[in-house]
C-alpha cells in the first residue's frame, strides 16, 4: 500500500489531504479533484476577492437584493440558523468588528471605544434578509459585511470529503491549517487518524512545547479554534483575532476550543462559537448534536482551565 499527498494554498492557508491506497495514479486523481474544489469555493466565498459572491453582496446588498447561487444561499442559511443555535457567538456578520480591530489581513490594533460601537450597529443576522423564492440576499443596514472566515473552510472540506467519496476513496485525511481536519475511513495501521492538539500557553498567545490532547478520527472532523496566530498586546493585555460579535471585544473567555463533529462545516462553526463563549457556554454547545465532542481552555489565576465533553487531555 502507497500513500499520496496532494496539497494547495488556498483561504489564506495550506490544504493537504493524504491517501494511502493501492492505486497512487487514481488517488493522486481524486485528491487534485478534491483540490479543486477547495479553490472553485474560495472564488465563491472570499472576502477579499472582489468577483466572488460574497464580495459582491457586501458590495451591492445594503442597496439591492443580490443574487446568489443555490450553494451559497444554503451556506448562508446554515450560518443563519447556527448563529441562532449559539446564542450569536457564531455570526458571520463580525466583518465590520474584525475590520475595526484591523484583523481583515492584518495583525491587529487597538481601536477607539466609539469605533467599536459604530462597529457593533452593522453586526448581527437580523441585519441579513435571505429570501429563498429567487435565492437573494439583502441587508437592512448599509455597513453590514459578511466574512465566512469561521465556516469556509470547514465547508471546503466538507465538500472536498464528498468528492473523494464520489471518487471511491475510502482513506484520507484533508486539513487546512491547524483549523480543521477531516478523517474517511482509518489508517492501514490504526483505528482511526491522529490528530494532535497544541497546549497553548497561559495567555494563548503562542503553543507551548507540549500537547494537550491526541484525538482519533474516523469518519468525522476536528475543528481547533485558538488565540494565537493573530494577536497583539497593548495595555498589557493580548487581544486575538477571535471576537465575541455580542460585545465588540476580542473573546477572554477562552483561549482554545475544539469541536468534532460528523460535519466539517458545524465543527469549524461551532469551535468558533465555543471559544467565544468558552467555559460558561461549554455545556449548552456540547449539547447541540448528537455524538459532539468538545474541549475548552479557559484561563485561569493558576494557569489554564479545561473542561471537556467526550475527549480526552493529557494532563
Amino acid at each position: 500500500m502507497q500513500t499520496v499527498t496532494v496539497a494547495v494554498h488556498a483561504m489564506a492557508t495550506r490544504f493537504e489531504i493524504v491517501l494511502p491506497g493501492e492505486n497512487p495514479v487514481a488517488l493522486r486523481a481524486a485528491g487534485e479533484e478534491a483540490l479543486a474544489e477547495i479553490q472553485r469555493l474560495e472564488a465563491r466565498l472570499s472576502l477579499f476577492r472582489p468577483d466572488s459572491e460574497i464580495a459582491r453582496v457586501n458590495a451591492r446588498a445594503a442597496r439591492e437584493p443580490v443574487r446568489v447561487t443555490p450553494e451559497v444561499f444554503y451556506l448562508l442559511d446554515h450560518a443563519r440558523r447556527l448563529s441562532a443555535e449559539t446564542e450569536g457567538a457564531f455570526d458571520i456578520t463580525i466583518a465590520p468588528l474584525m475590520r475595526c480591530w484591523d484583523f481583515l489581513g492584518a495583525h491587529g490594533a487597538l481601536p477607539s471605544p466609539e469605533a467599536i460601537a459604530a462597529a457593533r450597529e452593522c453586526v448581527g443576522m437580523h441585519h441579513v434578509e435571505l429570501e429563498a423564492r429567487d435565492f437573494t440576499v439583502r441587508f437592512a443596514r448599509p455597513g453590514v459585511m459578511l466574512d465566512l472566515g469561521a465556516i469556509g473552510k470547514g465547508y471546503a472540506v466538507e465538500q472536498a470529503m464528498g468528492l473523494l467519496r464520489e471518487a471511491g476513496v475510502t482513506r484520507a485525511l484533508i486539513h487546512g491549517g491547524t483549523s480543521t481536519a477531516g478523517a474517511m475511513g482509518a489508517p492501514p495501521d490504526a483505528a482511526g487518524w491522529q490528530v494532535v492538539i497544541d497546549r497553548p500557553t497561559r495567555d494563548g498567545r503562542a503553543k507551548s512545547e507540549t500537547r494537550l490532547a491526541t484525538v482519533a478520527l474516523k469518519d468525522e472532523a476536528m475543528s481547533v479554534s485558538a488565540v494565537w496566530g493573530k494577536c497583539f498586546a497593548a495595555g498589557g493585555k493580548i487581544f486575538g483575532h477571535e471576537i465575541d460579535p455580542r460585545t465588540g471585544w476580542p473573546t477572554r473567555a477562552a483561549v482554545l476550543a475544539a469541536v468534532v463533529s460528523t460535519s466539517a462545516t458545524e465543527s469549524d462553526a461551532l469551535s468558533t462559537a465555543l471559544i467565544t463563549s468558552g467555559l460558561d457556554g461549554h455545556a449548552t454547545i456540547a449539547r447541540l448534536r448528537p455524538g459532539l465532542r468538545t474541549l475548552v481552555v479557559a484561563p485561569d489565576a493558576g494557569g489554564l482551565r479545561i473542561a471537556a465533553h467526550g475527549l480526552a487531555w493529557e494532563a
